[in-house]
């Protein structure tokens, strides 16, 4: 089980961003997937989450109607597209996917949000 996520960057306050997360040795159209994000000095949390078929999300309190989550199967791509980012949005961003009990990880792509 593989993920890796890119797009992340220095962005000026207010600006958009959209991150990608490209998943790979697992049945990824089968399997539910979620944004986390971690801020220096502050626990991991949920962003968003998206159900195997796309048809159901959900999203932290803080993200909801600036944040969208979205998946393309057929190319093993799950996507977080960030509008109006804020300074608080700053953090590394992480892609995961649970298998049974086991959670994957991506290795992160940082988010730098200047006021």
């Amino acid at each position: 089980v593989q993920l890796v996520e890119s797009g992340g960057g220095l962005v000026q306050h207010g600006d958009s961003l959209r991150l990608s997360c490209t998943g790979s040795g697992f049945s990824f159209g089968s399997l539910g997937m979620s944004w986390y994000r971690q801020a220096p000095g502050k626990e991991r949390e949920l962003v968003a989450t998206i159900f195997s078929n796309g048809a159901h999300t959900n999203y932290a309190d803080s993200v909801k109607g600036r944040f969208t989550i979205s998946r393309d199967n057929s190319r093993n791509m799950v996507y977080l597209q960030m509008d109006r980012l804020e300074p608080e949005d700053s953090a590394v961003y992480y892609c995961r996917t649970k298998i049974f009990d086991n959670a994957y990880w991506g290795p992160g792509t940082q988010v730098t949000v200047s006021s």
